[in-house]
């Protein structure tokens, strides 16, 4: 059954082949090329958008992370400090990888749980297609960490 569809095809092509060269094929070029640019304008868009949007998500789950890190850190030495020590570290991060790809970011901090704490942050994402609403979420929450002493036991 394969072989016979083959030949099949190949037969069809031999046949457009023949009737395109005793007609002639003039200006199927600019007609094809007027029919691809398109296409591939919006391919070579949706490839920047493509990477915009997943640069920002790691942006934004990295500054999550830092600001997760810093919080965990400090809320047992500065049980209301910490909110602002990690803030300032989540802004820190945003500022230095990347200010303009993570666009009004909402960074809230979070505690789940008596012993948790964490940073959630929701930005917008720079767009390339008009209209098109983008955001990424990043969250990260651990534990507290304390320092226990030794008794010697």
């Amino acid at each position: 059954m394969p072989a016979d569809v083959g030949r099949r095809v190949r037969r069809w092509v031999r046949a457009v082949r023949k009737r395109a060269a005793t007609r002639g094929d003039s200006g199927m070029t600019a007609i094809e090329f007027v029919l691809l640019t398109p296409v591939l304008f919006f391919m070579i868009f949706a490839t920047v958008q493509f990477a915009l949007y997943f640069f920002a998500d790691h942006v934004a789950q990295a500054a999550a992370q830092a600001g997760a890190r810093k919080a965990r850190a400090t809320a047992d030495e500065q049980p209301g400090a910490w909110r602002g020590d990690a803030r300032d570290v989540v802004d820190s991060y945003i500022r230095q990888l990347g200010p303009q790809l993570v666009l009004s970011p909402d960074v809230t901090m979070v505690q789940p749980e008596q012993n948790t704490v964490g940073v959630e942050i929701t930005a917008k994402v720079p767009t390339v297609f008009p209209g098109l609403d983008l955001t990424v979420h990043a969250q990260s929450a651990g534990p507290v960490e304390r320092f226990v002493q030794d008794d010697g036991k």
